[in-house]
């Protein structure tokens, strides 16, 4: 559940260290709500990348939060070979024996972060050109596991597990989409999409909210050519000239 955000130009902001301290601390504040949650079957693992991977995403906040406007997605490669992020990752506090956090050294590919990425990398020049004006932010930075090691969706939560859940990323995109002077966030996901028009709505912030196909390997469409069908829509959005130029 990722939103990509355009920045609104030409206003006073504060800048550098001074925003990307306010969004780390904004996020400190949502990860002690989300430890407030229990949750029941089916979900048997909770990661939270915010605990255990919480300096790589520092470094990365620390570097391209650096002014106004808007890592899951995290396929290992380009985000420590394009973003260069650095940083110690842990483990979470239950970890399942399938699936073994690795870190910046796991060798796997993650494809939706590998299709994301590759895009963004194929057409802006440098990180820099790309967080000029972007930011990438996780709606829901928590990962459910069922006892097979299989990964669940908040969709597939409880109803009410669901809600208390969804309200604390709700609550946190509404602070990120203020703080970093947001003007259009793009869901990534039709679910994301909704979401997020839902979220902004309910915060009274009058806020453009479109949509982006993601990038899963389980999404028969993107299989056909996701790269050609974003970059099509990112034009349709009047975007690419934020990102080439």
């Amino acid at each position: 559940m990722t939103e990509l955000g355009v920045a609104s130009a030409g206003e006073a902001f504060p800048q550098g260290d001074v925003l990307a301290t306010r969004f780390l601390e904004a996020e400190l504040e949502q990860n002690v709500r989300l430890k407030e949650l229990s949750f029941l079957d089916p979900v048997c693992y909770v990661y939270n990348p915010l605990e255990y991977a919480w300096e790589p995403h520092a470094d990365y906040v620390r570097r391209y939060c650096c002014s106004r406007k808007e890592v899951p997605f995290g396929e290992v490669r380009h985000v420590r070979e394009w973003l260069q992020v650095r940083g110690q990752v842990s483990k979470p506090v239950l970890e399942h024996p399938k699936r073994p956090v690795l870190g910046l050294e796991c060798p796997q590919t993650e494809v939706s972060g590998a299709r994301f990425w590759g895009l963004f990398r194929s057409l802006c020049p440098s990180p820099e050109a790309f967080f000029r004006c972007c930011f990438v932010h996780n709606h829901c930075p928590l990962l459910f596991m069922n006892q097979r090691g299989k990964n669940l969706t908040p969709a597939e939560l409880p109803a009410a597990q669901r809600e208390r859940l969804l309200q604390v990323c709700d609550d946190g995109l509404a602070q990120a989409v203020r703080l970093l002077g947001v003007t259009m966030v793009i869901g990534v996901g039709r679910f994301t999409e909704q979401r997020a028009r839902r979220a902004l709505a309910s915060a009274g912030l009058q806020v453009r909210v479109e949509g982006l196909m993601h990038p899963s390997p389980r999404n028969p469409q993107a299989n056909k050519g996701w790269e050609a069908i974003a970059k099509a829509r990112l034009e349709e959005l009047s975007l690419l000239p934020l990102l080439v130029g």
